[in-house]
């Protein structure tokens, strides 16, 4: 299953880290670049070696939470900031998690969990969402499989598992994805409905 911390710290350990690119994702980037207001609470679940984070902290935010199941990934982004606050390092289940964020930042993280969590993910987000808080991020665009992950999907697919909880602001191709990714994910931007 690949929702357990063995299997994704057996990863970290081998190396085996091909959605890994290495920096924040451009799409991500300048979706932060246009935000004003830096005490908001920001939660990045499954965040690997959490390369939105680091962008974020540089760029004066401080309410930063950072979630992996696995420990590597945590101690990576500790090793490039040193000063970024442990108590905001989170090894933990997200579905276990407890708290409230304003933004939600979603990058590989939908993609990696068991397509058959996948409305589960979406109830706990609006679970973690203060009233009128976001999602946003990337999600992949290509058929989904058994195989994986990651696991792909479709907009149709999305707006199924989203809807219920969300106003769907954005969903749509991104233009600005890496090279690797061109053509393949969208960008989203979804608000947490009232219930």
């Amino acid at each position: 299953m690949t929702d357990n911390k063995t299997y994704w710290e057996s990863k970290y350990d081998t190396g085996e880290t091909g959605w890994n690119i290495g920096a924040i994702s451009t799409p991500i980037k300048e979706y932060i670049d246009q935000l004003a207001d830096k005490n908001i609470k920001i939660l990045i679940p499954g965040a690997g070696n959490a390369y939105e984070a680091e962008y974020l902290f540089q760029q004066g935010f401080s309410t930063i939470f950072v979630m992996d199941i696995a420990r590597a990934p945590l101690n990576n982004l500790m090793k490039r900031i040193p000063d970024f606050p442990e108590n905001q390092l989170l090894e933990e289940d997200f579905f276990q998690h407890q708290g409230l964020y304003d933004l939600i930042l979603e990058q590989t993280f939908f993609c990696a969990i068991n397509p058959s969590h996948r409305n589960l993910y979406a109830q706990k987000i609006h679970e973690l969402l203060n009233d009128g808080g976001k999602l946003v991020g990337l999600l992949f665009d290509f058929p989904l499989t058994d195989e994986g992950p990651p696991f792909g999907g479709s907009h149709q697919e999305y707006l199924d598992t989203f809807t219920p909880y969300f106003d769907i602001k954005i969903l749509e191709k991104s233009y600005n994805s890496i090279k690797p990714r061109a053509k393949r994910e969208f960008f989203i931007q979804f608000k947490k409905k009232s219930l």
